[in-house]
């Protein structure tokens, strides 16, 4: 059996068992259904090569995918890697390997299996993670790696106030743009921000957030980051704006402030996946000790859904290991009830948690289809290798999100004390 004929049994297998709605291209140019007739070829899953399967065959787990479509030698064809996943049904696809005829895969796999060609190295993280003594890990390297690509390259998929994280919508129908205002205004109002408030933004990113409630709120806002590219991103935008008097940031580790600094609100929208799980302790107590009696803290964090036992909370994924080594490294996801038991244990009152997940596949399908428009401009600032891993990013984590396997939650809370906290009764302000 020569390697077309092997490549046309090897599809039309697995789009029996599959039945996705649309098709394959191989490196002939021959174009084969990937589900049961009539599946569209409007999206086409290009094989460049025949080695691209050898390679799945001889290793057929998630990293070999996240390497072949960095090399280019599986590509999507009319679309991104988050609108094929919209094409087929996901417990089908994670049950597929269980469901193909063993010996059919074996003998149509066979002529793929010599002759493997030379692959060059991924653009993945290679470093490891250092420890500081008495102060958790050294995240700065880390943080350098996934922030430190370009401004231009964010700006390709962000909205002009550079908000990375969950936009919060009303009825869907708004743009990216108008539910990052929505969502940096819902956040200063669960603070109840005020003129004359201190204001500590741990991982202030591009300034967006800062900015918005020095300028719409009247506080004084001290942020901080360790990626020295948003640092002068987000000083340009202090000074554009002419708010250089109540807006101070930092190239700086939160974990350094010294604790003679009090501030009346903490907010932390979205750094908080990069602590990881041992020093979530340690990021409580620092933010308790920054903060002023009864002061607010806002939490907003990505989470991944609590298992059965929770013993297994901690076993890695495939999904959190392609994550960790191309895109996050040093990453990791808690779940919404480890959050709230943890700022209960560490002196805090919590007042109320508010779900996005909803909202973050709407943010991430956004992002997906701005990176893909631009994409050949993505190329040419960060290169194609390391373009096609965010788009694979986006699309795993849109899957995460809308299979209810990730969520996003906001959680305020304040640093507790007996007696009123101060608060309304009727709670927080609600999106």
């Amino acid at each position: 059996m020569n390697r077309l004929d092997a490549a046309r049994r090897l599809v039309a297998h697995i789009a029996d068992k599959l039945d996705a709605d649309l098709s394959v291209e191989l490196w002939n140019g021959e174009v084969l259904p990937l589900g049961r007739q009539p599946a569209r070829d409007d999206l086409r899953i290009l094989v460049r090569t025949p080695d691209t399967i050898g390679r799945l065959v001889r290793h057929p787990r998630l990293k070999t995918i996240f390497e072949l479509y960095a090399g280019g030698d599986l590509d999507v064809l009319g679309g991104s890697p988050l609108d094929v996943l919209g094409r087929w049904e996901h417990l089908k696809a994670v049950g597929l390997r269980r469901s193909l005829d063993k010996k059919l895969v074996a003998r149509a796999a066979l002529p793929f299996l010599f002759k493997p060609r030379a692959t060059g190295a991924s653009p993945g993280w290679s470093g490891g993670i250092s420890r500081l003594f008495g102060r958790g890990r050294e995240d700065a390297e880390l943080i350098r790696f996934h922030y430190d690509v370009s401004n231009d390259f964010y700006r390709l998929f962000l909205d002009p106030e550079m908000q990375y994280s969950c936009a919060v919508y009303t009825d869907g129908a708004e743009s990216l743009a108008d539910a990052q205002v929505a969502k940096m205004d819902l956040i200063c109002r669960k603070l109840r921000l005020q003129p004359g408030d201190r204001l500590l933004d741990i991982g202030c990113g591009w300034g967006g957030l800062s900015c918005h409630a020095a300028r719409v709120y009247g506080a004084t806002v001290h942020g901080v980051t360790l990626s020295a590219e948003q640092l002068a991103f987000a000083q340009a935008k202090v000074a554009a704006l002419g708010l250089s008097d109540r807006v101070t940031l930092e190239l700086r580790d939160y974990r350094s402030i010294d604790g003679s600094e009090v501030y009346d609100k903490v907010v932390q929208i979205e750094m908080f996946e990069h602590v990881g799980l041992d020093n979530h302790d340690m990021h409580f107590e620092k933010v308790r000790d920054l903060l002023r009696p009864r002061g607010l803290y806002l939490h907003q964090a990505t989470t991944r859904r609590a298992t059965r036992d929770i013993a297994n909370f901690r076993k890695p994924t495939p999904y959190q290991g392609v994550i960790n080594k191309f895109i996050f490294p040093g990453g990791e996801l808690d779940h919404v009830g480890m959050s709230v038991t943890n700022l209960e244990r560490l002196g805090f009152e919590v007042h109320d948690v508010e779900s996005f997940r909803e909202h973050y596949v709407r943010t991430l399908k956004a992002w997906s289809d701005a990176l893909h428009t631009n994409r050949a401009a993505a190329e040419a600032e960060i290169g194609a290798a390391r373009t096609r891993l965010w788009q694979l990013y986006f699309a795993l984590f849109g899957l995460g999100f809308e299979r209810v396997l990730c969520g996003n939650f906001q959680t305020l809370a304040s640093k507790r004390q007996p007696g009123p906290s101060g608060l309304p009764l009727s709670g927080a302000p609600r999106a």
